[in-house]
Parts: C-alpha cells; sequence; structure tokens
C-alpha cells in the first residue's frame, strides 16, 4: 500500500468506522488531525466550546448509534478537559474513542525528572487509565494503525467503555503504509453457555406468583432493547426499569410498570419489595437501585441476574443465580426456549400492580406544591403531538432528572440520555447535540436541564445555532440547585450554603435570545398546555422554554437511607446520612 501522512490515515479510518462526526475544540496539537478531517471531507467535524462538550457529545452519539463517538483535544488542558466525559462513558457502558494530541516526542521529558519538557505536555494516559479500558500513546506512524484497530475493537466488545489514544504532533505528520480495514470493527460474541440457566429460570417463573423483570442500562448498551421487548411480551411478566433504562419499554406498554431506585416511581418500588422473583437484566444493582440494605433488598426473593460483566453480578447482592452472557445472546436463547410463552405472570399480581400505579400517581408526590408541577409539566411537554417527532429526550442531573425519569411518556423507540453513574451537570446539551447529529440533525431532540445544570455548558447553545440543529430545550428553573438544597434540608437544618444561599442564575429566555434563538417562558400552571404547543410548533427549529418551578419543590418519593426499598420520603424519615 503507498505510504500515507498518519493524520490523513486517521481521517481515513474514521470514515471506514462509520464515524459520522468528530467533535472537537481545536488546538495546537491537533490541528494536523483537523486539516487531514477537512481535506478528507467525509467525517463531519463539529467544532465545540469547551472540550467537556466535546466529550459529552461524543458519548450522545455513541449511544445513539452503537458505533464509537469520537471526540479529540490537544495536550494539557485540552486533554485533561475530556476527563469528565471519558468518565461518564466509562460508568455508564457508553462506546467512545477519544484522540488527544500531544507534544513531539523530542519534548516530551522521558525518565526526567521535570514536571514538564514541552509546552501543554502533560501524561493524560496516566490520567486517563483508571476510567478507560484503555490508553496509551502511539510512540511511532507504524503503530497508528493497529492502535486504531485495537481502540475500536475494545470500545464495542464486551461491556462498551472508552479507549483514549495519545497521540504526538511529529508522529501525526510521519507517514504511515498500514492497511484500512475492509469494514466497520463489530463487537464479538462473549459469555459462557450454560443452558441449565434457561431450563431453572423458566421453573422458577412457572411457579412464581409475583415474578417481576429488573431492565438495567446494559439491554441498550448490549444493543438487545428490541430483543428485550420481545422477550417481556412472549414471557408476559412485568418490567421495573432501573434509570439507566427508562427507554427499553415504551409508555403504553401493560407490562411496563415503571422506575425503581432512589427515586423511583413509588408503586414500583413497592412491587418490587413484594415480588417473589426478581430476572435482573443488564443491572449491576448499585446502591441507588437498591438502597443501602442489600440484604433487605433481596429479602425472600429469588433473584436470577443476566450480565456481560461478570465482576457485576453477585456482588452488592448476594446469593444470586448468575449467567455471565452478552444480552443479546441472552435473548435469542431465551426466545427460543420452549417454555417462553408459558409463564405469564398471574393476573391478580398485575391487578395489584395496577392498583398501586392508581394508589400513588407520580403527579400525586408534590400535592399542594405551588405553581406548576414538574411532574405533570413533563408528563404535558412529552406527551404533546409534536413530541413524538423527538428521537431522544436528553435529560441533564439534579431534581428535574428524576422527576423526567419518573415521568416523561416515550413512545415508540425514543431514547432517553443521562449522566448515571458519573452524574455530572451539564451532561445534556451537549449529549444532545451528539444524539441529534446521530441522524445528521433530521429529527428534534429534546432536553430537559436544571438552572444549575445548564449554566455548566451553556456556551453550547452557540454550536446549536452555528449547525442549525433542531433541539427543544426545557429549563425547569428553581432557582437552586434543588437536589443538594434538599440533601441539606433532610441533613443541615435547611442551611443552604452554595445551593441558594450565594446562587444565582439568570433568565434563561433572555440568554437564548442572546444566541438568537426562539424562547419563551412559562410560570403559571395554566399557560403551560401554550407553552408546550408553542415549544413543539416547528419540529425544525431550535427553541428554549423555561420553566419556573417553585424553589421548596422536592423530588419524592424518596428512598429513605437506611431502610428497605419500599420504605420512601416524605413518610418515612432516613436513619442515617445517605454517603451517595
Amino acid at each position: 500500500m503507498q505510504k500515507m501522512k498518519a493524520s490523513d490515515y486517521v481521517a481515513a479510518f474514521l470514515d471506514a468506522q462509520d464515524v459520522r462526526c468528530v467533535f472537537e475544540m481545536s488546538g495546537g496539537m491537533i490541528t494536523h488531525l483537523l486539516d487531514s478531517l477537512n481535506q478528507a471531507g467525509r467525517v463531519r467535524v463539529v467544532s465545540m466550546h469547551h472540550e467537556q462538550g466535546a466529550s459529552f457529545a461524543a458519548e450522545g452519539i455513541g449511544r445513539m448509534t452503537g458505533v464509537p463517538g469520537v471526540a479529540m483535544a490537544t495536550s494539557g488542558p485540552g486533554a485533561t478537559n475530556l476527563l469528565t466525559g471519558i468518565g461518564s462513558c466509562y460508568f455508564d457502558s457508553s462506546p467512545a474513542v477519544f484522540i488527544t494530541g500531544q507534544v513531539n516526542r523530542h519534548e516530551q521529558k522521558g525518565e526526567r525528572m521535570v514536571r514538564q519538557l514541552g509546552f501543554q505536555e502533560t501524561d493524560i494516559v496516566a490520567m486517563a487509565k483508571p476510567i478507560t479500558k484503555a490508553a496509551w500513546m502511539v510512540n511511532s506512524a507504524e503503530e497508528l494503525p493497529e492502535a486504531l484497530r485495537r481502540a475500536f475493537a475494545l470500545a464495542v466488545e464486551g461491556r462498551p467503555g472508552p479507549v483514549l489514544l495519545d497521540i504526538p504532533m511529529d508522529v501525526q505528520r510521519d507517514a504511515t503504509d498500514g492497511q484500512l480495514p475492509d469494514a466497520p470493527i463489530h463487537a464479538p460474541s462473549e459469555g459462557v453457555e450454560d443452558a441449565e440457566f434457561y431450563d431453572d429460570l423458566f421453573a422458577h417463573l412457572a411457579r412464581s406468583e409475583r415474578p417481576l423483570i429488573l431492565v438495567g442500562g446494559g439491554v441498550r448498551s448490549g444493543k438487545a432493547a428490541a430483543a428485550c421487548r420481545e422477550f417481556i411480551d412472549q414471557a408476559g411478566v412485568p418490567a421495573v426499569n432501573s434509570l439507566m433504562a427508562v427507554d427499553v419499554l415504551a409508555y403504553d406498554d401493560p407490562l411496563r410498570v415503571g422506575m425503581i431506585g432512589s427515586y423511583g416511581n413509588r408503586w414500583a418500588n413497592l412491587a418490587l419489595g413484594a415480588s417473589d422473583f426478581l430476572l435482573v437484566l443488564g443491572s449491576r444493582l448499585d446502591v441507588r437501585q437498591t438502597g443501602a440494605n442489600p440484604k433487605a433488598f433481596k429479602g425472600q426473593k429469588s433473584i436470577f441476574q443476566v450480565d456481560t460483566d461478570l465482576a457485576e453480578m453477585n456482588n452488592r447482592v448476594t446469593d444470586c443465580r448468575i449467567h455471565h452472557r452478552q444480552l443479546s445472546a441472552f435473548f435469542k436463547q431465551a426466545l427460543d426456549h420452549p417454555k417462553v410463552g408459558q409463564v405469564a405472570a398471574p393476573a391478580a399480581w398485575r391487578n395489584e400492580i395496577n392498583r398501586l400505579r392508581t394508589e400513588w400517581p407520580d403527579t400525586g408526590e408534590l400535592k399542594g406544591v405551588p405553581g406548576i408541577n414538574p411532574n405533570a409539566f413533563l408528563h404535558a411537554v412529552s406527551a404533546a403531538p409534536g413530541a413524538r417527532a423527538a428521537s431522544a429526550w436528553v435529560v441533564d442531573v439534579g431534581q428535574h432528572q428524576m422527576w423526567a425519569a419518573q415521568s416523561l411518556e416515550l413512545y415508540g423507540d425514543q431514547r432517553f440520555l443521562t449522566s448515571g453513574g458519573m452524574g455530572s451537570m451539564g451532561f445534556a446539551l451537549p449529549a444532545a447535540i451528539g444524539a441529534c447529529l446521530a441522524d445528521r440533525g433530521q429529527r428534534p431532540v429534546a432536553v430537559v436541564a436544571g438552572d444549575g445544570g445548564f449554566q455548566s455548558n451553556i456556551q453550547e447553545l452557540q454550536t446549536v445555532i452555528r449547525n442549525k440543529l433542531p433541539l427543544k430545550l426545557v429549563i425547569v428553573n428553581n432557582q437552586c440547585h434543588g437536589m443538594v438544597r434538599q440533601f441539606q434540608e433532610s441533613y443541615f437544618e435547611g442551611r443552604y450554603q452554595s445551593t441558594l444561599w450565594g446562587y444565582s442564575a439568570p433568565d434563561f429566555e433572555a440568554v437564548a435570545r442572546a444566541y438568537s434563538m426562539e424562547a419563551r417562558t412559562v410560570a403559571d400552571p395554566a399557560g403551560v398546555d401554550d407553552a408546550v404547543h408553542w415549544l413543539w410548533a416547528d419540529p425544525g427549529q431550535p427553541a428554549l422554554l423555561q420553566v419556573m418551578v417553585d424553589t421548596s419543590a422536592n423530588a419524592y418519593p424518596k428512598l429513605a437511607f437506611g431502610h428497605s426499598i419500599t420504605d420512601m420520603e416524605p413518610f418515612v424519615k432516613p436513619l442515617d446520612m445517605e454517603g451517595t
């Protein structure tokens, strides 16, 4: 093969992997890469206004497509600014490849006992290793083809996640004769055969009086959502979901129960507590799903757990019957089992779940809250006819995140993206940019953010306007950092330092107009219907709706720390101060 410039090879390789966009903020050590991408013209270069925004955008497109999202940054501060997004990809199993520019090899300190030799020289590989599947420096142009191939393979195989490549500037301008791959790199099948697991599973389901399926985020990251829906339908077993799996079952699916966990729908947690059998699919059963007492979570129920990550099973919740398997492979084998259509949950159990849902509606958790009820609003904004056009709802971190997970109505294959394990404010706006570009901006993407989190990456409004992206932005403005304010109310006698005291937010309607974006504010419940109609009136244009919510509104129900999954605030008080 004829030699080509290494940075040109990177551009060609990304195109061969079906990478649609590269997100970046320019800097000296990636100029060769940017120039090669520009000259090739096949992969869209999306310039963000902060490297953290680029990293979240890469996560957004990676989650939507299953193809690793790609973000680039220069050495030093550019590279370190990627780290929060890299960690988010790692904790939430999002496929991504991060490429950082590094100073020339002759400018690197090596074994010298100095802090830095080249300008902005920073050991990003050492920093990123704990939050990546792998991170390494490419030391020569000859190494580059194999390094890229390995990075993309690692990002998608097994439990997906991020990989980082650090490429010195002089390596980028060297020549390589590496062969380009003929086709995109796909994840190999993984897991172990366990035929007895399926016989045991269906035997337990058949004799269970109150069975449940818990759908976790691994179903989505394993590209198994459609198969999961088919399995639940064939089995006839009600399903609860974790925060990271809000979008697996459509809102109108008769077997969908609701979200469980620290801020889960009260009826879903009550159903989970009453169940006698639980099939856990792609969930690690972390503390926000089980509460602080895993023994109480398990109780007397039998738990079967399927996951691609062996380390996550029998971890906090023990004595589970486990199956180390890719979710897609599990569903294929389970759907082929002769008993799959013979284990439907008893009608009495399904009726009991429906009774609990009627008794404890999400819109009733904040009875008496002045002004707009956030749960009721989120039902309204997602049920509007125009909302069906949205490909995804991208939600930031805070109280609004929990209200959204409790109450958004998602239909068809609409996606729900949020920052789960990292829990980073500022996620939603840049991630929504990536999600929108997954189909080249052909469908609108909705954003739900709080006033605090939205300010963390507010600069990316300019990216939305410059790229003419149809984002529908909902800013739930309670004029405080609400989730921590609620924490201070519970544990610090209402001393609201840095959440209400010493905090402020701008008028986001005015901010949006400064970016030349149409915007509006609603503060009266009587104006909600008209405001929602306005937001969705033109699906092809960006718009921002600021929704004023009372500062004292809390996210309820909330698991009372130290109690079982069924004991939730405000009716039950925590036993101790939560640590998470």
